[in-house]
């Protein structure tokens, strides 16, 4: 998942210094640089993405991300097989997909709007950059070399505490959760991994869990819920709680 905030070094240092998070991977992008961190290990957790402001002149979609919203979680990403399938199957939905970009032959990407996505924008990526087989051991060569970064922009973060948090699963809460199962699960390829009154966790190949919980207001990622050491605390404007 995606956080968008104007000061990415503060979120590093908490997720590295508080939760033993591991440093992956940073750009340059197009109005943004991001920087990826493994909040778990490379069997175990989820890969949260920091997108911070830069070069907004050409595209400032994350300056109006932020002065809408302030910091806090700006995406879902899910990688699939043949985006051109999927896309297809959200149009039959009635969804309209957005940004399709092509122009990288390695990465193509797509977003579904928080309009028609319970809240959140949901990016979409078929891409040649490897897949979670290949995971591990991009996770241990960051675990001996460092980062690596493209070029590193980052202030360097505390050192990791030894104690390591998990990050288990992404919580969504909506007023429509058949709805949700549906889009989720049926388009994108979640599986049911437990049900009961009020919510339903769906889990993907790679390890991410997304947690959908019946909520009588708007739509949207109400928290991140992690195992292990994780005092409850907000970074980069999201609520991080420690699993029930």
């Amino acid at each position: 998942m995606a956080l968008g905030t104007a000061d990415a070094n503060d979120a590093i240092a908490a997720l590295v210094g508080e939760l033993g998070a591991t440093l992956l991977w940073g750009g340059h992008g197009l109005g943004f640089r991001p920087v990826q961190l493994r909040v778990g290990d490379a069997e175990r957790g989820m890969t949260v993405e920091l997108l911070e402001p830069w070069a907004t002149e050409g595209r400032d979609f994350l300056v109006r991300f932020l002065d809408r919203h302030g910091d806090g979680p700006h995406h879902l990403t899910f990688k699939v097989e043949d985006l051109d399938a999927v896309l297809d199957a959200l149009r039959a939905s009635g969804r309209t997909p957005v940004g399709i970009d092509r122009s990288d032959p390695t990465w193509h990407e797509a977003f579904v709007v928080p309009a028609e996505a319970f809240g959140t924008v949901v990016q979409l990526a078929q891409t040649d950059h490897g897949d979670y087989d290949e995971f591990p051991a991009a996770f241990a060569a960051s675990t001996r070399d460092g980062p690596r970064g493209d070029p590193v922009w980052w202030a360097k973060p505390p050192p990791r505490t030894p104690e390591t948090a998990e990050l288990r699963r992404v919580v969504l809460r909506t007023d429509g959760r058949a709805d949700a199962e549906a889009f989720f699960g049926g388009l994108l390829g979640g599986r049911v991994s437990a049900s009961a009154a009020g919510a339903t966790e769906l889990v993907w190949p790679g390890g991410g869990r997304v947690l959908l919980e019946d909520g009588p207001d708007r739509s949207g990622i109400d928290r991140l819920e992690l195992a292990g050491p994780a005092p409850a605390r907000t970074i980069a404007g999201a609520r991080v709680v420690g699993m029930v």
